[in-house]
């Protein structure tokens, strides 16, 4: 008969060769790592998100930095109104900012309501790397970033300001989140290594109360990276995702076995159940798993992210959908 020290010692060999070899999910399935490139992000303004990534990634980059670069080309953006500089401001005119970035070392950074700091996204990874913690936020973020050689400056634009003295004309807030087609970024990527990373960056939801964060700055909610099986990220109203741990459940559904689009699918299903009235309650899912398969979904129609790898030069792709505006 075995002994149970015995039945411990070959029950540890035995999970160690599994995770050595290759990651599983579902009922012992193998998830074999893809070597080949890709990364994808939230809406149309990944396409020029995931221009710069794939410079990175392309040329044997690692994921973290891809993810990293790519979503500060968006919040460089004055144009852009829901990321970085440009963003529209809170209901004080306000420009608040919240980000958060994750490796394959489940390492991770994030800030909240960052005010005159127009990358982040790039103060969350400082936050990662440089300091014993995961998140800062307000007065003490601006001040960790200003140290570290950030600099301060005015995110407010003149179309940004004349945007929010015509909503305060009626102060009635709303999120239309398809009708401007824009949102957070979110970005997910996986390098030549297999490794996976990702991030992801929001100025939040326009004209909100002053000191409201949303779940981009919150792991396993705006993002969620599990080296041996995937990684996801979220986009639409942020209270809804938070509400369910959204991205890391999407992760979580990747292990039992769903597809990426299927897990996806029922996330969105699982904050519709949650909610009793929908209308207007736009939320997507992204994810990525470790073999370089991919999808996304959403509550209504008119959510696209971009994706580029070998085989697709940098397209907006589709999701499928719950139900129509």
């Amino acid at each position: 008969m075995t002994s149970r020290r015995n039945f411990v010692k070959l029950s540890a060999l035995g999970s160690l060769f599994s995770f050595n070899a290759f990651s599983t999910f579902g009922k012992n399935t193998p998830i074999l790592p893809s070597k080949e490139p890709v990364v994808i992000s939230t809406w149309n303004h990944g396409i020029m998100a995931n221009k710069k990534a794939w410079e990175i990634l392309s040329a044997g980059g690692t994921a973290l930095d891809a993810v990293e670069k790519g979503v500060m080309e968006v919040e460089n953006d004055p144009t852009g109104a829901s990321v970085g500089i440009g963003g529209r401001p809170d209901r004080e005119g306000r420009v608040t900012l919240d980000a958060c970035i994750m490796d394959e070392k489940s390492r991770c950074g994030s800030v909240g309501f960052l005010q005159d700091i127009k990358n982040p996204v790039a103060v969350a990874r400082k936050i990662m790397e440089e300091t014993p913690h995961i998140m800062l936020v307000g007065e003490g973020a601006k001040q960790f970033a200003l140290e570290q050689g950030f600099k301060e400056e005015n995110l407010l634009t003149q179309e940004s300001e004349k945007a929010w003295k015509e909503w305060l004309k009626e102060s009635k807030y709303k999120p239309v989140i398809n009708v401007e087609n824009h949102d957070t970024i979110g970005m997910l990527a996986l390098d030549s290594n297999g490794n996976l990373s990702g991030s992801c960056t929001t100025s939040g939801a326009a004209y909100k109360l002053h000191g409201r964060l949303g779940d981009s700055p919150i792991i396993g909610s705006g993002l969620f990276v599990d080296n041996e099986i995937g990684a996801a990220c979220a986009t639409g109203l942020g209270e809804a995702v938070i509400r369910v741990a959204g991205s890391h459940l999407v992760v979580e559904l990747m292990r039992q076995g769903h597809e990426p689009e299927e897990a996806c699918k029922l996330a969105v299903d699982r904050i519709i159940s949650k909610h009793e009235n929908m209308e207007g309650l736009q939320v997507g899912f992204l994810a990525l798993r470790k073999d370089g398969k991919y999808g996304g979904y959403s509550v209504y129609n008119g959510f696209n992210y971009a994706v580029a790898n070998k085989q697709i030069n940098n397209e907006l792709v589709d999701t499928k959908f719950d139900r129509s505006w």
